[in-house]
């Protein structure tokens, strides 16, 4: 099922009322919101005709798009239906069909990313690649046959003038049928004035046939001193139809590269199933998932995946949630809890409510960030893109100076040595391994990333990584499960533990203070009666008071015992280092008496500890900056080791501390879960959110751990350290390939060794090149990311 792009990281498909056209709202001409909906319009002519009636359009919308409920009509999701073609390597480069790059002449991919695999570019080159293999085969052995085999049985059966007829012909179709793509690819690089490695190619291809053609044609135009012992004139066909072969070889490869690459969208995107049950009154129907809308009610049976994203309205059973959380282990699910669509359903039945559908999921949110995260560009394809500028002219400066040096000194028949020298130039010297070395590092890092529950946003953030010396994490959802629990009770003489936690309990029943929460959750795991409580009051500031068949009762700190005139109690030295633990204590009073503690925190997670540990290794100097209190920040940063901690932090404050640290020439990371460390991570040099946070710290944040697992910022950090590694390491093998086979294709080495760079060997120079670089890049899929 196609599924639409993030409206977090890409611009969002809107419909536009008036033609229908789907149109991206980044680009769209104007965009109306009406109640909850959002129309984008294609033009100003549609914006105008709206504008003078939208009842009418707006009523048409309805019609099609809303059904009956007891709420309110809700709005459908509709995946947009005009799909957006871009560059990898550039990604400014947008149309509505199907092409080529006009800058680099690359295959122009689908932005929204799609179940189906797109194999047409792949289908394409590989046919025109058989057939140029096939013709180029007898052409070579025309051309050299007689080289290789004793006797010229090549001349002796064919003669000169049928061979070249032969060849011309072969060669024709080759260039003409097979090679059309690279030919009208060069051309459009000179209309753009944008060259490139097609303009190599078809310079080189060009020259070399067209050379050809003149021999064979018009003989009389060649000087004897250039005829072999029969008479005839030097071709190069089998030069120009091996070059077109070996280029679309090149293209066949990295067509099938860039489709493992984007595997991993395939993969998430696999994790949606095509239909859900829906629930209508006592019917359950099959529909497809883009028929779902919020508010349905819909049905997951035991073994299923979840459809969508939504709330367990009935039934109860384990969730197996790897997907996002790399954890094996089921999480249970009963009423009330959350669901996330792709995760897998075990043994119990479901009621489901949807609360987010189409683009709103979080599965199609984390493939938005991974397709977005593939086409972004990493700052160090600025050096690329500057020395691609430059390359094309000087190659072809080269080309020229080759072919005159030849023509002016060399040895006879100086016109052969010149084409060959000037065409092993163009052609060795393409530069489609330079504009691959950063696109297919990042493409494959991100897609690696996304399958370790690691989401980049951008390019950019996977470079700056590495280079992170400072790391700034939030307490609440970050370090600690962010949910608070009764960890500890202390029970004073008289009483007993469950019924300290059973009158707590009773008066948190009508309390609406976070920490109520937790003691009512311990209850109901114990599954204690409840008193009925009379007379609750809520003291501000202090706790709660109220009365059962027990007596008085009084639950807070200890202003509210001394004010209802309890005793200062003497606690064990255990439960005073509860404190030191990061628990808060909450004291009960019964019948004017000091009956016993409750100890509750927010229990750090079981990962963090080991997650500190490998960081620190990294050598990172780990800062804790909360809004919790001093005692409590400085407790749990003395279990995990934390270099420094900032305690009682607003979110302004946050951001002052990101601030300083970086000018104190520090690089920082910043990770945070909530809507108070969003400023912080928009203003840190990487923002990291966990994944189990906000929405709005998803969106902020540069990096996304799914699960809020802190492991994911070590795995992070050493993709980020691999895939600069890996793209130095392209950029190695295209600087290199060109620095050393340039120079040999001119002719240098001649005057020394003879040796003179034949237009086939350049071009398997030159694909060879462009192979190394894609077999490098998909090295990072076998990465190892654990510490």
């Amino acid at each position: 099922m196609p599924m639409g792009m993030s409206t977090s990281q890409v611009s969002k498909m809107l419909k536009d009322p008036v033609c229908g056209m789907s149109v991206e709202e980044s680009k769209a001409a104007a965009v109306r919101k009406h109640g909850e909906q959002r129309f984008g319009f294609c033009s100003t002519h549609c914006v105008d005709q709206f504008d003078a009636n939208p009842e009418q359009y707006l009523e048409a919308q309805a019609a099609s798009c809303c059904h009956g409920s007891d709420d309110a009509p809700q709005v459908k999701y509709e995946a947009g239906d005009q799909r957006i073609f871009t560059c990898p390597m550039h990604p400014e480069v947008r149309q509505a069909s199907p092409g080529s790059c006009p800058i680099c002449g690359m295959a122009l991919e689908p932005e929204a990313p799609s179940l189906e695999e797109d194999t047409t570019e792949l289908r394409a080159m590989s046919k025109r690649f058989r057939v140029a293999a096939l013709l180029s085969l007898p052409i070579l052995v025309i051309a050299m046959g007689d080289m290789i085999l004793p006797g010229e049985p090549v001349h002796s059966i064919l003669g000169q003038l049928w061979s070249n007829w032969i060849e011309l012909l072969l060669a024709t179709g080759v260039i003409f049928y097979a090679g059309w793509p690279l030919l009208t690819r060069g051309v459009a690089s000179v209309k753009q004035r944008s060259p490139n490695m097609f303009t190599l190619i078809a310079l080189g291809v060009g020259v070399a046939y067209f050379v050809s053609v003149v021999a064979v044609l018009a003989p009389g135009w060649f000087p004897e001193t250039v005829r072999n012992e029969h008479g005839g004139v030097p071709l190069y066909f089998e030069a120009a139809a091996v070059i077109v072969a070996l280029a679309l070889l090149g293209q066949v490869l990295e067509a099938r590269a860039r489709s493992q690459a984007g595997g991993a969208i395939r993969a998430l995107l696999e994790l949606a199933p095509a239909t859900a049950l829906r629930v209508e009154g006592e019917r359950e129907i099959e529909v497809p998932l883009a028929d779902v809308m919020t508010g349905d009610v819909l049905r997951v049976r035991p073994g299923e995946k979840i459809p969508l994203d939504g709330v367990v309205l009935e039934g109860s059973s384990s969730v197996d949630e790897s997907m996002l959380t790399g954890e094996p282990i089921p999480v249970a699910k009963t009423e009330g809890d959350e669901l996330v669509g792709g995760t897998v359903n075990g043994t119990g039945s479901l009621l489901l409510k949807a609360t987010s559908v189409g683009d709103e999921t979080l599965l199609a949110r984390i493939i938005g960030m991974v397709a977005q995260a593939q086409r972004s560009r990493a700052p160090v394809q600025a050096l690329v893109d500057r020395v691609s500028a430059w390359f094309v002219p000087i190659v072809l400066l080269i080309a020229v100076l080759a072919f005159g040096v030849w023509m002016l000194v060399g040895p006879e028949p100086r016109m052969s040595f010149a084409i060959l020298a000037a065409v092993s130039v163009l052609i060795i010297a393409c530069p489609c391994a330079l504009g691959l070395a950063t696109p297919m590092s990042i493409m494959v890092g991100t897609g690696r990333g996304a399958g370790a529950g690691v989401l980049f946003r951008n390019a950019e953030a996977m470079q700056s990584l590495r280079l992170v010396d400072t790391l700034v994490l939030d307490k609440t959802g970050t370090l600690t499960e962010g949910a608070s629990s009764l960890t500890q009770i202390h029970a004073a003489p008289g009483f007993t533990r469950d019924q300290v936690l059973r009158l707590a309990a009773g008066l948190e029943k009508g309390s609406e203070h976070p920490l109520a929460a937790a003691i009512l959750r311990a209850a109901q795991r114990d599954e204690l009666e409840l008193p009925k409580i009379e007379g609750f009051d809520s003291v501000t500031g202090k706790g709660v008071i109220g009365r059962c068949s027990e007596g008085e009762l009084a639950l807070g700190n200890l202003g509210l015992l001394m004010a209802q005139g309890v005793a200062t109690p003497q606690l064990p030295d255990e439960v005073e280092a509860w404190r030191d633990e990061g628990a808060t204590l909450i004291f009960l009073a019964v019948g004017g008496q000091f009956a016993g503690a409750l100890g509750v925190a927010d229990p750090i997670k079981a990962s963090t500890a080991e997650a500190l540990a490998d960081l620190h290794r990294f050598g990172l100097r780990l800062v804790m900056l909360t809004g919790d209190n001093e005692r409590t920040a400085r407790a749990v940063a003395a279990k995990l080791k934390i270099d420094e901690v900032i305690a009682d932090a607003l979110p302004e404050d946050k951001v002052a501390v990101v601030e300083r640290l970086q000018s104190e020439g520090r690089l920082v990371a910043m990770a945070g879960d909530g809507i108070n460390d969003s400023p912080a991570l928009a203003r840190a040099d990487v923002g990291i959110a966990m994944g189990s946070g906000t929405d709005v710290a998803m969106e902020t944040a540069d990096v996304t751990l799914l699960g809020g697992d802190l492991r994911g910022i070590a795995r992070a950090r050493k993709l980020s350290v691999a895939t600069m590694q890996n793209i130095r390491a392209n950029l190695f093998f295209a600087f290199a390939y060109n620095a050393a086979g340039v120079p040999i294709a001119a002719g240098v080495l001649y005057p020394w060794t003879g040796a003179l760079l034949s237009p086939m060997i350049a071009a398997a120079a030159m694909s060879l090149s462009s192979v190394s670089v894609i077999l490098n890049a998909l090295r990072l899929r076998r990465v190892s990311l654990e510490a």
